[in-house]
């Protein structure tokens, strides 16, 4: 083969600094806005976002030459100086959660990631986080998984 043909899809899941409600509504949907801003600049997508006052879910499109960890830095890094200029006291929590998501469930990803408000009438944060780390096998201490 002459090529490489590469496309790897991410749900990325994280916080604002102790999960506080510091994503304000009015300026929500340019905080994602500026995430898309963010990705197209530096060579992958946001396929689908959403989130909560105190929480975010992205589903991103990686290619090959970019690192999933230069990305997470690149839409964490700008979104939080972006939104720190709208309200002083706002950060993200230290990491993310990222998880690979195979091509037959995007659509029932996309739903679930567009209705988190509804959901987590439902569901806390903390509880949804904890049931994605175990569904996706990761060992997590109960003392740090929140920072």
């Amino acid at each position: 083969m002459a090529h490489t043909y590469t496309l790897t899809y991410h749900h990325i899941v994280f916080s604002t600094k102790l999960r506080r409600n510091l994503i304000r509504s009015e300026w929500e949907s340019e905080l994602h806005a500026i995430f898309r801003g963010i990705a197209r600049n530096k060579g992958f997508s946001i396929d689908c976002s959403g989130g909560t006052e105190n929480h975010v879910h992205l589903l991103i499109r990686l290619p090959a030459n970019v690192e999933l960890s230069k990305a997470m830095q690149l839409l964490k890094g700008s979104s939080s100086h972006w939104a720190g200029e709208r309200q002083n006291d706002f950060a993200w929590q230290q990491g993310y959660a990222a998880f690979s998501v195979s091509f037959s469930v995007l659509d029932q990803l996309r739903r679930y990631i567009r209705n988190q408000k509804q959901h987590h009438l439902k569901v806390s944060f903390e509880d949804e986080f904890r049931a994605f780390l175990r569904k996706h096998g990761i060992e997590y201490d109960e003392q740090h998984v929140f920072g």
